[in-house]
């Protein structure tokens, strides 16, 4: 008779196994190219629920975004003097009309904590997709500027999953 204690790390493998297995089957999925349903459409933003496209330089990523609770939001913003920039049309919490601009990757400058600020074009200008944060900077530059920043006091945590 096989006893549970000497069960206990097979079924542990098998748990693993099935873990792994799935998480390789979503890294391989096609990306998107329309912007994907953010967190706020599914129950659960951890995991792949999160997930949601972002432009970098000119090209796409797709990244894993969870927002903090506001205590931890105002503490990392006052004390953190690293904290990265997304980009967004909308709330991230919400579905976005364009995708997300971030402004660094693993390699370039990146902490997983990012600061959100929304993009809001100004009267007499065509709301458009921009492709960079060098792009979203320049647009809200100078004496007639085509976007206006909104800084928000919300930080999530975002991981770059996939490219």
């Amino acid at each position: 008779m096989i006893r549970w204690n000497s069960m206990r790390p097979w079924i542990g493998l098998v748990a693993v196994s099935a873990l792994y297995t799935a998480c390789q089957s979503d890294m391989t999925a096609p990306a998107k190219s329309q912007p994907a349903m953010t967190a706020a459409a599914t129950s659960n933003t951890n995991g792949a629920a999160g997930q949601m496209p972002a432009y970098y330089d000119g090209q796409l990523f797709t990244v894993n975004m969870k927002e903090e609770p506001d205590g931890a939001s105002a503490a990392t913003i006052a004390k953190n003097q690293s904290i990265n920039q997304i980009y967004a049309s909308n709330d991230l919490d919400e579905e976005q009309d364009f995708i997300p601009v971030i402004d660094a990757i693993q390699g370039d400058g990146f902490n997983p904590l990012w600061r959100q600020n929304l993009i809001v074009f100004n009267p007499g200008f065509t709301p458009h997709q921009f492709h960079s944060d060098e792009e979203v900077l320049a647009a809200a530059a100078g004496p007639n500027p085509e976007i206006n920043i909104v800084v928000t006091d919300e930080v999530y945590r975002c991981s770059v999953v996939g490219h």
